[in-house]
């Protein structure tokens, strides 16, 4: 019982510091983060040791399974050597520029242990990523940019880290052995992810229910994940992709209106409870960090850990900006097709560059160290060092630099909403063909109405029907709690009318508060 009702308690006060941190403006994994830290110095705090391996698949699977689905791979091949040269190029130098330093800190530290931790504090954290970036707005592109660099910096810092710790246990690292299985491993998650999106898809499309379907979703999500590990390969690819997949096939095969509503609004709920205790589990792990240490040894690991957490903001903005002059001067001398994107400017390189906040991922990974690794306390509490250094300092700054940049507001997303929402509406026109019954004409009324509206740049849902129909539902709502107030219907009469009311609203568009 005390780890549930710890688990309660801890849930109760992070979800007060996320209202919080909502009214202060802040992004709220950083207050969670720093709330954590602080009840770790608490006499009789508690104390959680989640196995790593859990920690991963709990937290970090469904939160990138809902990413992915939500990715667009169009936008994705726009931007992809901005997102591979992240994911891939800024997590090798990150890598290799605090293996280096950490040699230099810690002589006797083996080559092999400082390119491990140079991995686990390289990639920024796919869940720590989007929970700030949902926070802070930022232009479309660069969004797409952060949020595609999260989906696949994870499975190259993971694979570096893992064939790294092999290496100390081999006692030895052969950059020529590791090449082939780094692509062998990835290759096999990705086919693996494409293959088991579709079974998986056919299954969710046939449950007749809204719970059936929304379990299913989650054992899948959770068994593609386990069954990626256990065959070796990189678990992050493989439910990056099946996630992708499934969102392609969403498109075609979509699932009815009363299963798909429930799901998405439980997938919501579902991933912020996650990240609610996944960065308030990063506070708390500060105190098993320290215990062991004696006051000279946390006073020296501290000192090198900031230095490292240094090292891994430059490299990371040095690398943004080196590219985006890089792109510029490849530009200046082959000018690109006329219909290519434009290229980001150096103020939208320079806030991609200074996005780099480290997460649950980069501690999970420091906790799984063998007990008997080189150096292993001074990973662990240079990686705390830095997921919280990050998530404060960048964090915190990140809302205040983008106003202070002025980037351009993007208009792509309103613009093909527009676009989409017309195509729409004529092709619901066109589907009531030469049907001349009156309830066809009031549709193709409406339609038409909708239509004007929408080429003007107006909302579609603010028809003055629409109003009148949300005042008689809000109408509707009162006269059914008074009947239930007096007893003259009971709770289940008074749900089911509710429920018929709630669809009501999501048929007018913009639902009541009610």
């Amino acid at each position: 019982m005390y780890v549930f009702e710890t688990l309660l308690v801890l849930l109760l006060g992070a979800t007060v510091l996320s209202i919080l941190a909502r009214r202060l403006g802040v992004p709220y994994p950083t207050l969670l983060a720093v709330g954590g830290a602080l009840l770790a110095f608490v006499p009789g705090a508690p104390r959680l040791h989640p196995p790593p391996e859990l920690i991963l698949a709990l937290f970090v699977a469904p939160v990138l399974l809902d990413a992915a689905y939500d990715s667009s791979p169009r936008d994705l091949r726009r931007n992809w050597l901005a997102v591979s040269s992240l994911a891939l190029v800024a997590v090798a130098l990150t890598t290799v520029a605090v293996a280096f330093t950490a040699r230099q800190l810690m002589p006797d530290m083996p080559w092999a242990a400082a390119i491990a931790l140079g991995a686990l504090v390289a990639p920024p954290d796919a869940v720590a990523a989007l929970a700030v970036l949902r926070q802070v707005a930022p232009p479309h592109r660069m969004r797409i940019v952060l949020e595609g660099e999260s989906l696949l910096n994870d499975a190259s810092a993971l694979l570096i880290y893992r064939l790294a710790v092999g290496a100390v246990a081999a006692g030895g690292f052969s950059l020529g052995g590791a090449i082939p299985t780094f692509a062998l491993v990835f290759v096999g998650s990705v086919v693996v992810g494409w293959l088991l999106a579709r079974p998986v898809s056919m299954l969710i499309e046939r449950m007749p229910d809204a719970p059936s379907s929304v379990i299913l979703q989650f054992v899948s999500t959770f068994g593609v994940w386990l069954a990626a590990e256990r065959l070796g390969l990189s678990g992050v690819v493989t439910i990056v992709v099946f996630g992708l997949m499934l969102g392609r096939r969403s498109g075609r095969t979509p699932l009815p209106a009363r299963i798909r509503v429930p799901s998405f609004a439980i997938w919501e709920t579902v991933t912020v409870v996650l990240n609610v205790l996944a960065f308030t589990l990063i506070g708390l792990q500060l105190g098993p960090i320290l215990e062991p240490l004696s006051v000279a040894e946390r006073v020296r690991y501290l000192l090198g850990a900031l230095v490292i957490l240094a090292v891994v903001i430059f490299v990371r903005l040095a690398w943004a900006m080196f590219h985006n002059v890089a792109v510029r001067l490849k530009d200046r001398l082959a000018p690109p097709p006329p219909n290519a994107m434009p290229q980001a400017s150096a103020k939208e390189a320079f806030a991609v560059g200074w996005s780099g906040m480290r997460g649950i991922v980069t501690l999970a990974a420091a906790i799984a160290l063998p007990a008997a690794f080189p150096h292993r306390d001074f990973i662990q509490l240079t990686a705390f060092v830095v997921v919280l250094g990050t998530l404060v300092l960048q964090g915190l700054t990140l809302r205040p630099l983008l106003q202070l940049l002025k980037l351009p507001s993007d208009t792509v997303v309103d613009t093909e909403v527009a676009l989409a929402r017309k195509a729409a509406l004529k092709a619901g026109v066109t589907a009531l063909g030469d049907d001349a019954t009156p309830a066809a004409e009031r549709l193709r009324e409406e339609y038409a109405e909708a239509l004007g509206r929408a080429k003007q740049g107006g909302d579609v849902r603010e028809t003055p029907e629409n109003l009148l129909s949300r005042r008689a539902i809000q109408a509707s709502r009162v006269a059914i709690a008074d009947l239930r107030g007096s007893g003259a219907i009971g709770d289940t009469a008074y749900r089911r009318i509710e429920e018929e009311l709630d669809w009501l609203d999501l048929s007018v568009g913009k639902g009541s508060d009610y």
